[in-house]
């Protein structure tokens, strides 16, 4: 019975590791072929003779609306949001979970209860009202306007991963710290961050990820001259102008990927061993 329950599951991890592979198998191929071999009509087959004109186009020559510069330009707007959108979610989140945890403010818990509401309100109900708060602010389509909202809609996850993972702390350790003198910040600093080290990377991780595989907030807040790479992805594949080159959109997809996939195979195991010390406990 173990045995066949065993086959069982390896059947069905094979068969859903299939279901993702193959679409990436695709994608692959399909980048790598020439225009001439794909209206051939042989969508998993290997190409006869790679080649990587398509990524080139598609990193430095493709056109994303009225300018054919590839997708290179958003990929480094994209790096200019990732970076403040994942470091300072990350060290509020860490900052508001240690409040939560150990020093009890009045209203936190309130306060805590409001932040795990915001976690089920749709992005999209708080459009219109960002943008109008923004627009007064003068920060609409802006970088720190882009930064401040994925900042705002990562609270609710940054501020309960870190609040768990302090809460299954030794209260001990708080406590001698403070009997030593020590304050809030020195606290946090000496004492609760450096044993934050596991959450902290799952926590960069699920942000790194989440910011950069943004659609909706990118296209709506980041302006014309910050659009992130996945917006300018949209642009070159919805083109409806000329000869719709499959290779060159498969290139650029696998490009606006590299990063998450990159994220999961060198952090993979980080994340794991974060969600396993404690990140999700409490």
């Amino acid at each position: 019975m173990k045995r066949a329950g065993r086959l069982g599951a390896g059947a069905f991890m094979a068969l859903a590791a299939l279901f993702f592979l193959l679409p990436l198998y695709v994608m692959l191929a399909t980048s790598l072929k020439t225009m001439d071999e794909i209206r051939l009509g042989s969508l998993f087959a290997l190409p006869l003779a790679p080649t990587l004109d398509a990524w080139r186009m598609a990193w430095s020559g493709a056109c994303t609306g009225l300018t054919c510069e590839g997708v290179h330009v958003g990929f480094w707007n994209s790096v200019a949001i990732v970076v403040p959108g994942t470091l300072l979610p990350v060290l509020v989140g860490a900052v508001n979970g240690y409040a939560l945890s150990f020093w009890k403010p009045r209203g936190g818990e309130w306060l805590f209860h409001v932040l795990m509401l915001g976690a089920f309100v749709p992005v999209q109900v708080m459009i219109y009202p960002l943008v109008k708060v923004l627009a007064g602010l003068g920060l609409f389509a802006t970088l720190p306007g882009i930064v401040l909202v994925h900042l705002a809609f990562s609270m609710p996850v940054m501020t309960l991963l870190f609040r768990n993972h302090f809460a299954s702390l030794p209260r001990e350790l708080f406590n001698a710290a403070r009997v030593d003198g020590a304050g809030f910040w020195r606290v946090f600093f000496a004492v609760m961050l450096p044993l934050a080290r596991p959450v902290i990377v799952v926590a960069a991780i699920v942000q790194v990820t989440g910011v950069w595989n943004d659609y909706v907030l990118g296209l709506v807040f980041a302006g014309a001259e910050q659009q992130p790479m996945t917006v300018q992805l949209n642009n070159v594949i919805n083109t409806t102008t000329g000869e719709r080159l499959y290779n060159v959109n498969m290139a650029a997809t696998l490009l606006t990927s590299l990063v998450p996939l990159a994220v999961y195979f060198f952090g993979g195991r980080w994340f794991i061993r974060g969600i396993t010390a404690g990140a999700v406990k409490g």
